[in-house]
């Protein structure tokens, strides 16, 4: 064998260098397991024996505490590669296969490149020359019989790992809230912050049913949560901070806070060179699942209604899913209409009528997806009416006793909230009196440490202040809130249902909230008429008929007794006072405007009405210079005999514009020294004042 061995190492092997590959799979067994260490560097000496001098050969050990499972990471493994390829390496030292790699594809990647450049390879059995097919059938065996001691080795843990999960005995890593007993068993955190401030999540959830809002809660009331710290510095310690979305998204979705021991929730996908990824298990493939196995915050029941809650309150609108979370915008059953032709559901489009925005419900699914037509578009506001009214007449004899809960709610909700930010100040107290301590315990000569701690102590005294102050502001705005008179007022608004309703301060999210809690879905078919199937949860349903609305150009028609009222009225009336007079009457336009001079003009003209002025040419009246003509004066003339009354006037449009009744049967007289003519009619004494005679 050793005969072998020589032959196969030449002077162009010796001319190269030796590189010796060491490697133990992890940092435990770098501390533990010294012994295969020292024998992987004792290597050194076979080179040497060899024929390599010491100062050629070397040593990579860089990969130390790492798996030999992939070559991704490894850096010493990926510089031996590269000197093999390179021709640079005579001769690859391990231990043994396992060492430079525990997969096929990384070693029979190293044996071709060896094979190409001639480089041999060393184990603790000889010497082996990938280039000859003999030692390269015996070196891929190696690789294989490696890969699958891994392989049973990693199947033997997993099996074990199993076994005791099946039996829910698996320690794994347990979220805030709850830890182990001496004894292996799991329990609640005995630090009563802890558990507060956890056991206050599930109830503002169960309160709001919405993620954001316990969330927005908790950033509005200041109050803070723990997270506890997993690895590195510090490990094991708890840190407060502020609420975030995904925080209550991953507490609400742990089974542990429901007593269940679960294993396999999550698995590992590996992406090649950008690592792996967990990704999140069904339920039905959760490979262990013991409800009750330990004390939690919650009951399974609730962390099931939980998960129902959490998944309708999507905001997706799809074939299968409603949006039932309730977003922005007016229409009142949003996510909530089912097209009564096709099934589908309807979605909402708002189109702009007048100042404001006009819900609408239309179906296109078959437009969206198969390039069809929209099977139909009803507009919003009559159904949105009609719901409302419907609710109104079912909603209303609980109303009182919704109003008590709500009272009796507030109430809890402010007495958990002083409740925590009491916690908060204990807490804090304990914080300061903790830095107190440090800073009387330190020696005063040592002031770079003195100094330190009093500044420390001093920002947990700032705190302190600062957040009792809050708390004091806080207690005075929640004693308002429990007033006698604002207790009076609930019950008062609680009587009048239907004014809350239609408040303006309610905002259209609650009013969908409130259609949520009562209505699962309502079925439009339009036809002659608009029929509304609507479903309330629990299985009653009820069947109602409204008009379709009518068209814009009908709505914006004038009512034909509007029409003959402007007609009377203009007999006797300008444009002006037309317009007045209906102001005066109560009466509006179909957008719910005054009238003015210019649309009672509108009028007019659409209905083909004689204006003020024709009508009193129709019926003979004269204008100041017809009349001026007739009489043999000037227009200047008419005008004052008219201001003064001598004239009789027909107004037809602004101050100065009139008509003149006729002088048909008038005698024309002529006055002394061929004065102008003036009518016989007039009285002297009224053409004297005039200047006439």
């Amino acid at each position: 064998m050793f005969a072998e061995r020589f032959n196969k190492v030449t002077a162009d092997h010796v001319r190269r260098d030796a590189f010796l590959y060491i490697r133990q799979s992890s940092l435990r067994q770098v501390l533990e397991n010294t012994e295969s260490t020292e024998r992987q560097y004792a290597l050194r000496d076979r080179a040497v024996s060899l024929g390599w001098p010491i100062e050629r050969i070397h040593v990579i050990d860089s990969d130390l505490g790492m798996s030999g499972a992939s070559a991704r990471d490894r850096d010493g493994f990926q510089r031996l590669v590269g000197e093999v390829a390179n021709g640079h390496a005579g001769i690859v030292l391990g231990l043994e296969v396992s060492r430079l790699a525990r997969n096929n594809a990384d070693w029979h990647r190293l044996l071709e490149l060896a094979a190409l450049t001639g480089t041999l390879i060393l184990d603790e059995d000889g010497v082996y020359d990938p280039g000859h097919f003999n030692d390269r059938l015996l070196l891929g065996l190696k690789g294989a019989m490696s890969e699958a001691e891994l392989h049973m080795l990693k199947a033997r843990l997993q099996g074990g790992i199993c076994n005791k999960a099946k039996r829910g005995e698996l320690e794994t890593a347990l979220p805030i809230g709850l830890v182990y007993h001496p004894d292996g068993s799991v329990i609640l955190d005995p630090d009563q912050s802890i558990r507060a401030a956890l056991q206050l999540l599930f109830d503002t959830f169960r309160q709001t049913c919405s993620a954001s809002a316990t969330v927005r809660r908790f950033q509005r009331e200041g109050w803070l949560f723990p997270r506890r710290i997993r690895r590195g510095i510090g490990k094991g310690d708890v840190l407060w901070g502020e609420m975030n979305h995904s925080r209550v998204i991953q507490i609400l979705h742990n089974p542990r806070y429901a007593g269940a021991f679960v294993y396999g929730r999550t698995r590992t996908a590996h992406l090649g060179r950008h690592g792996g990824s967990q990704l999140r298990v069904a339920r039905s493939e959760w490979q262990v699942l013991i409800p009750n196995a330990h004390p939690g915050y919650i009951d399974w029941e609730e962390y099931e209604r939980n998960e129902l809650i959490l998944k309708q309150n999507t905001t997706a609108l799809t074939k299968w899913s409603r949006g039932s979370m309730p977003r922005e915008g007016q229409a009142l059953l949003q996510g909530r209409v089912v097209c009564g032709v096709c099934g589908e559901r309807m979605r909402v489009r708002y189109q702009k009528v007048g100042s404001k925005l006009e819900p609408y419900y239309m179906c296109t699914e078959k437009a969206v997806r198969l390039g069809g037509k929209a099977c139909q578009s009803i507009k919003g506001g009559p159904i949105d009416n009609t719901i409302g009214t419907l609710l109104l007449d079912s909603v209303a004899p609980a109303a009182i006793e919704v109003a008590l809960a709500i009272e009796e709610e507030i109430a809890g909700r402010i007495d958990q909230a002083s409740q925590q930010r009491a916690r908060q100040l204990a807490r804090l107290r304990y914080e300061a009196e903790l830095a107190r301590r440090r800073y009387l315990n330190v020696d005063p000569a040592n002031r770079l440490v003195a100094d330190t701690l009093e500044a420390d102590w001093n920002d947990r005294l700032r705190q302190l202040e600062s957040l009792q102050q809050e708390h004091e502001q806080q207690q005075q705005s929640d004693q308002k809130l429990l007033a006698d008179d604002a207790r009076t007022r609930i019950r008062q608004l609680a009587e009048d249902f239907p004014r809350i309703w239609h408040d303006e301060k309610v905002s259209a999210l609650e009013r969908k909230r409130m259609v949520a809690l009562l209505i699962e879905d309502v079925t439009l078919v339009k036809t002659a008429r608009i029929t509304m199937q609507v479903r309330f949860r629990g299985g009653r349903t009820a069947v109602l008929e409204i008009d379709k609305p009518k068209p814009i150009a009908l709505v914006r028609k004038t009512l034909p007794e509007l029409v003959q009222l402007v007609d009377d009225l203009l007999e006797t009336c300008s444009d002006k006072e037309v317009a007045q007079r209906l102001n005066e009457q109560g009466r509006t336009n179909w957008r719910g405007d005054a009238f003015t001079y210019q649309k009672v003009w509108l009028i007019r003209q659409a209905y083909h009405l004689k204006s003020r002025y024709e009508r009193l040419r129709a019926r003979g009246m004269l204008t100041a210079n017809e009349l001026a003509q007739q009489l043999g004066v000037c227009p200047t003339t008419i005008y004052q005999w008219g201001h003064t009354g001598l004239l009789h006037e027909h107004r037809y449009g602004h101050r100065h514009r009139c008509l003149y009744e006729p002088l048909g049967s008038a005698k024309l007289t002529k006055g002394k020294g061929g004065r102008r003519p003036r009518p016989a009619t007039l009285s002297t004494a009224g053409l004297t004042a005039q200047g006439a005679i």
